[in-house]
């Protein structure tokens, strides 16, 4: 299992470098849209999905709404004088409330589920309101200020993926050597509350890092520790809300795409909560 792991990560992680890097803009929106999709086939398994056809329904749902955004908002008006268009803006703020109301149900699991859990429709809704965010996020990201530095975006993307690796980095290692109290055990067996709290200590070696390099008053870094602290946090609730949907759904793995790893969305659950709020805090703060 360990070797396929490896094997996996040194095959993938030259392609996100690469495509991060390199990719045009309209280029990187479709791949990050493939993602997303991939993401979308998985989460029709957690919906209770079981058919092929039903799957790619859900997924070209998914799909079809990123088009759609990508095309009333064309890659040089999603920054517009140093402003997020309006719509971007809603769908982040919309993601930051959906990740609250995650929050209040991981806290009640597995209480008043029933409501959800016995609706196809709403889980495909939450699953649409987990990935389409995540999209524009990336995208927000990847587009500010490329007319000034075209990889500067390019860095915003990295720091993001940079804590919150180190977060669960951190939260595995102090999490089995000190871990003691469960987190939310009806949820996810393994999560500690040190594990947790060694991961947002281990994160906070790049945020502390970046805070002093790229800042120059004390307001920006206090800014940009709350708001590295607060996203590496969410990030747990990523992890937490998958694996909450696929207790539901009596799954161990989101899927078998990535050898080792699981699926997509095992990889990515920690950032399709991290990109969205980080996005919108960069958005709010530090622009």
């Amino acid at each position: 299992m360990l070797k396929q792991r490896v094997i996996t990560a040194l095959v993938l992680a030259p392609l996100a470098l690469i495509g991060i890097l390199f990719l045009p803009l309209r280029g990187f929106e479709i791949c990050i849209g493939l993602i997303v999709a991939l993401g979308a086939w998985e989460w029709a398994n957690l919906m209770g999905l079981k058919t092929r056809p039903g799957k790619a329904v859900y997924t070209s749902l998914v799909s079809l709404i990123c088009l759609v955004l990508a095309y009333l908002v064309p890659v040089k008006q999603i920054w517009v004088q140093g402003q997020l268009t309006d719509l971007y803006l809603t769908i982040l703020a919309i993601a930051a409330l959906w990740w609250l109301v995650v929050l209040l149900m991981i806290l009640a699991y597995p209480k008043y589920t029933a409501m959800w859990r016995n609706s196809r429709l709403l889980r495909g809704l939450f699953g649409i309101l987990t990935l389409v965010p995540t999209w524009v996020a990336i995208v927000t990201l990847r587009t500010q200020l490329y007319d000034v530095d075209t990889l500067y975006g390019a860095s915003l993307i990295f720091y993001v993926l940079g804590i919150v690796w180190a977060a669960d980095i951190g939260a595995f290692f102090i999490g089995v050597k000190f871990g003691r109290h469960k987190l939310r055990p009806n949820v996810s067996p393994g999560k500690t509350l040190e594990g947790l709290l060694g991961g947002i200590a281990a994160s906070f070696a790049i945020i502390g890092f970046a805070a002093l390099h790229y800042q120059v008053n004390a307001t920006m870094i206090w800014s940009h520790l709350i708001i590295g602290g607060l996203t590496v946090a969410v990030s747990a609730l990523g992890d937490l809300n998958e694996s909450m949907f696929k207790r539901c759904a009596g799954c161990k793995d989101s899927g078998t795409l990535l050898p080792g790893h699981g699926g997509i969305l095992d990889r990515i659950d920690s950032l399709t909560a991290a990109f969205p709020i980080f996005a919108l805090c960069y958005v709010l703060w530090m622009t």
